[in-house]
């Protein structure tokens, strides 16, 4: 069989790259002859064009003969050589398995053949095919993360690198595992360019620019998600069997155990997969993983792993209201202006949104200085220069500890007298072993200022009920001081909530068979932070995904199967105003 050869300047291929021959493998003829069955033969000719950058692919190629070219593009007339591929190789990244847009493009080098495997198909075979299945996993999913380190196949977003507009859609981007870079006016030449022929008023920016030349003004995530082909088409011609509404580490077991067990599943959230857990930098105490992990590794491969046993996604995709008027047989998932998403159940992993302390001007200052998260890229933003971080909970010193690594000195803030009574042990030790975190204890702030529309420049806070008032240059704040739950979009369906805003379950009068993570309306479950009385960790959160799961079989084995029809009937009925 043919060696695979890298082309000139190719990007993320190198036979001295670590990794060089899980992420490019080749088949031997036995491995291909295990394939066959779940695929079709297709011939192209020299230069045919076997997928391209942001349209549609046909799922997983098998090259049988010839050789294959891949290349990258990014909408402003750069075509880079990524690497040749021929007999025995494959092509495809972690996105085929779900049918998303192709982010590089594919050429055929004279004459080729190859088995196509279409997403559905290719599903199938990652499950039937354990070993190999493996091995193709994890070279999707390697692929896919040297596509993010080049930026290939993604936006290029172009404004000032420290914009709030840049940094916000930079987040976004990220979170959901998706490439992209950035272009600077004021310091690449070729962005002013962009700039004058594209934007050329202020108010324009930020400016998308994706691999077909289209360019989005005043870019938003909902523009970006809509061009890039993120929220999955078709959910409203069927009738799902449990519908998921939050992709943390709660939804994403949830989605991962029962697509496993053959449940149609469709997971909604509102930005991004991974939660509140997601932005964590590492998590330390998760098991299994004894020199840790980031919340956007362990989420990112949950998310892979829901989509490998078949669960759909709609990301970002915020979910308005759930009517339960026909809760006998199906719920209705309102989303938008057009007609609802059904599914038999619903499991509600929410979690919480950051809680925003009452500060005079902190909206001012959002995305400009204030943060609730703490990344590589707010890192990289502050780095060298002396921050705040406020907060005692273990995702408050999982930050500070990250932060303390890229800036001058942090100053932990908290309410409290100690950080006993909020954070794990391995934190607090990890906190007082570092020499450039200060905890200031019964310290808030009570100030921001900066010039309007610009970046924070000052901070002012007070130590001690009674105590001085303190104002100092900083730029940079960070804000970890808890979260409300996210519940408000369940009003319409009267499920019982505590005092303070979390699900009440396992309470529900009429059924007393009913799991301790069912809500007070039937086929509603609750699992994580969400939750009234969860134990609000990743661990937790993910074993009460799991365990939901066998509370679903058991209420869907009571329930008649409904067809999209019989729903619509319904809705239908419900509308016509009374005689």
């Amino acid at each position: 069989m043919a060696q695979e050869t890298v082309l000139p300047n190719a990007t993320g291929a190198s036979p001295l790259m670590p990794r060089y021959d899980q992420i490019f493998p080749t088949l031997t003829p036995g491995e291909i002859d295990r394939l066959r069955p779940y695929g079709t033969i297709r011939h192209y000719e020299d230069r045919d064009t076997l997928f391209a950058t942001g349209e549609a692919s046909c799922g997983l190629f098998v090259i049988l003969a010839g050789h294959v070219a891949i290349t990258q593009r990014d909408g402003l007339g750069h075509v880079v050589p990524i690497v040749e591929e021929g007999p025995g190789q494959f092509l495809a990244e972690v996105g085929q398995l779900s049918g998303r847009p192709a982010l590089v493009d594919g050429r055929a080098l004279g004459a080729v053949v190859v088995l196509l495997i279409p997403p559905d198909h290719l599903r199938r075979l990652l499950i039937g095919e354990a070993d190999l299945g493996e091995r193709i996993t994890r070279a999707l999913i390697l692929r896919r993360v040297n596509l993010i380190q080049s930026g290939a196949g993604g936006p290029v977003l172009v404004g000032p690198a420290t914009s709030n507009g840049i940094l916000r859609l930079q987040n976004f981007l990220t979170r959901n595992g998706l490439p992209h870079h950035v272009l600077d006016p004021s310091a690449d030449p070729e962005a002013g360019d962009v700039v004058a022929r594209y934007a050329p008023a202020a108010q324009d920016l930020p400016l998308a620019i994706f691999a077909d030349g289209t360019a989005i003004r005043q870019a938003t995530e909902e523009a970006i998600a809509a061009k890039l082909g993120m929220i999955a088409s078709g959910a409203r011609d069927r009738i799902y069997d449990v519908a998921i509404v939050g992709a943390g580490p709660a939804g994403l077991a949830t989605a991962v155990y029962a697509a496993s067990e053959g449940l149609s599943v469709l997971v909604f959230d509102e930005r991004a997969y991974g939660g509140q857990a997601g932005a964590s930098a590492r998590i330390e105490n998760y098991l299994g993983f004894p020199t840790g992990i980031s919340g956007q590794a362990l989420t990112g491969r949950a998310y892979v792993q829901a989509q490998k046993f078949g669960a759909e996604m709609m990301i970002p995709c915020p979910v308005k209201s759930l009517d339960c008027r026909n809760a006998s047989s199906t719920f209705a998932l309102v989303i938008d202006d057009g007609a609802p998403v059904c599914a038999r159940s619903v499991v509600v992993a929410t979690g919480a949104r950051y809680r925003r302390p009452d500060i005079p001007s902190l909206a001012t200052f959002e995305g400009r200085g204030v943060w609730y998260w703490a990344s590589p890229i707010e890192a990289q933003l502050c780095a060298g220069q002396d921050v705040i971080l406020v907060g005692g909970g273990n995702s408050a010193g999982q930050a500070a500890v990250f932060l303390s690594g890229h800036v001058k000195s942090v100053k932990m803030m908290i309410r409290g007298d100690d950080l006993a009574d909020s954070m794990s042990r391995y934190l607090i030790d990890r906190i007082a072993a570092a020499s450039n975190i200060e905890l200031m204890r019964r310290t808030e702030i009570i100030g921001l200022s900066g010039q309007p529309e610009a970046w924070l420049e000052r901070v002012r806070w007070r130590e001690g009920r009674d105590g001085d008032e303190i104002e100092a240059d900083i730029r940079n704040v960070f804000l970890f001081i808890g979260a409300d739950p996210a519940t408000g979009w369940l009003a319409g369906c009267d499920v019982t909530i505590d005092k303070a805003g979390f699900i009440l379950t396992g309470e529900t009068p009429t059924d007393t068979g009913a799991s301790p993570l069912q809500s007070s309306i039937p086929g509603v479950f609750a699992v994580g932070d969400v939750r009234s009385g969860s134990v609000k960790r990743v661990g937790g959160a993910i074993g009460e995904g799991a365990q939901v799961v066998a509370a679903i079989h058991r209420y869907l084995a009571d329930r008649p199967m409904t067809s999209l029809a019989q729903e619509s009937a319904f809705a239908i009925s419900e509308s016509r105003p009374e005689p």
